[in-house]
């Protein structure tokens, strides 16, 4: 049957709880939809049990913001009331990017994982999902996600459901669309949107992008951005690495609307900015405003224009479902909240 894990948001990431080895060794894991290795050792040190098997490989992976190193086990891994007999997991020896967090639960399509072992190169490693579902513990190969804005620096006020969607957690119906077929988004949790400003300001016309619980600010396409950046105001602030409003310009910020299978969703103004009271968490003013669109750092048009990260996923219910190869958006209470 399908089981859930509370998740915990600390503001740039989500976590979970994992257990690892029997008895189990809780690590708290990065909940990434944008890679797909699940590795530990980053902050607390793996601990053998009798269940811990060393593979003949090494493991390594580079992420867009640090990497790891080390050698491939299987283990007993538990996700709440869930357990994978003999998961393959990475345990690293070197690592660098990842403070405040054990290591990545990858829950991105499996064959990201392939060229990350040696010397078993072409070899895949299935996820966590992949395994639920090939053992018979859940009826099918789906991860739901439920975020929620947060005004705290760590707040557990999230949830994974493994095989199946969780109906409290969303409102209304669930909007699927296929996977993109255009690379390299389609090797991700790929769609295709576009975003427009407003009412008529069009910001990203129809292109592919990701859907990416791994990534803090929802970035777009840098051409996309300088539209953004032009139809809001906003100039870059230096301190945060963020765009900057006053709270002149928030009161006039315009909602962005993403169309994706034939549905729009509304990201409010509020949903826009990063939670006002934890301003000085990040380095910024308490008097300013700052916005969570970022720059992609690259033109619309080269097959992956835009990052919908966890401050987009805070407002929408999302479901990554491997058995259709489609990717589900749903609003939830929170989409139009205003606590930011």
């Amino acid at each position: 049957a399908a089981g859930s894990v509370p998740a915990t948001n600390q503001l740039v990431d989500y976590v979970v709880n994992v257990g690892v080895g029997s008895p189990a060794t809780t690590y708290s894991l990065l909940v990434d939809t944008g890679s797909s290795n699940t590795w530990l050792g980053a902050d607390k040190s793996y601990v053998k049990t009798s269940t811990s098997s060393a593979t003949s490989d090494k493991v390594s992976v580079t992420y867009g913001s640090g990497s790891f190193s080390g050698t491939e086990y299987t283990d007993t891994v538990t996700l709440g009331s869930l357990t994978i007999p003999k998961q393959s997991i990475g345990v690293a020896s070197r690592d660098s990017g990842f403070d405040g967090v054990d290591g990545i639960l990858g829950v991105g399509p499996v064959d990201l994982t392939v060229g990350t072992l040696s010397p078993h190169t072409s070899t895949s490693i299935p996820t966590v999902t992949d395994n639920l579902f090939s053992q018979g513990t859940i009826p099918t190969n789906l991860l739901a996600v439920s975020f929620e804005p947060t005004t705290s620096e760590s707040s557990t006020n999230g949830e994974l459901t493994f095989g199946a969607t969780d109906s409290s957690k969303y409102t209304g119906s669930i909007t699927y669309t296929p996977i993109t077929s255009t690379s390299p988004a389609s090797a991700y949790w790929g769609i295709n949107q576009t975003i427009r400003y407003g009412s008529s300001t069009s910001i990203l016309s129809s292109t592919a992008g990701i859907v990416d619980t791994g990534t803090t600010l929802t970035l777009i396409a840098s051409d996309a951005f300088a539209k953004y950046k032009k139809a809001t105001g906003a100039v870059a602030d230096n301190n945060t690495g963020l765009l900057r409003l006053t709270t002149a310009q928030y009161a006039n910020l315009q909602s962005l609307f993403f169309t994706i299978g034939g549905q729009t969703f509304e990201l409010t103004a509020n949903a826009q900015i990063w939670p006002r009271n934890l301003n000085t968490a990040i380095g910024g003013s308490a008097s300013s405003v700052y916005l969570i669109v970022g720059d992609l750092g690259s033109d619309s048009g080269e097959g992956l224009d835009f990052i919908n990260g966890l401050t987009f996923l805070e407002r929408f219910y999302s479901v990554y479902d491997t058995t259709n190869k489609r990717l589900g958006l749903a609003t939830t209470s929170f989409t139009t909240a205003t606590s930011n």
